[in-house]
């Protein structure tokens, strides 16, 4: 594995699954990312929050990929979140409209109390 080639780890907070990605977000992040999803969903809950902390760079083609993901989701009526963005792909996010459809949230933590806020209770 090259130093920015994608990975993706997945671990549960609560009913939440995050999707720690590492690495660069491109045509290659596509099986990561699948494959992480698939492994989040089949653990049961229906938020999945991406970590963007340790994504260093996003390209139109990644852009693509997490559109996929986002229309998986939809399509099995499961919310997507994400965290972790710098300033730079947050402003991309909302020009592409992808913050329509994805919650953004500045870290972890505040996806987390938003998570707990719509159950109505605590994360």
């Amino acid at each position: 594995m090259t130093a920015n080639e994608p990975k993706v780890t997945v671990r549960r907070r609560g009913d939440v699954a995050v999707l720690d990605i590492v690495g660069d977000i491109d045509r290659d992040a596509d099986g990561p990312l699948q494959e992480a999803y698939d492994h989040a969903v089949a653990e049961g809950g229906s938020t999945v929050l991406l970590n963007f902390g340790e994504v260093g760079y996003i390209n139109a083609a990644g852009i693509a990929v997490i559109v996929s993901l986002l229309a998986r989701a939809r399509k099995e009526r499961r919310t997507i979140s994400a965290c972790g963005l710098t300033e730079h792909y947050r402003h991309i996010f909302t020009i592409t409209r992808l913050s329509d459809f994805i919650g953004i949230y500045q870290d972890e933590d505040s996806a987390m109390d938003s998570a707990g806020a719509a159950r109505g209770g605590k994360p």
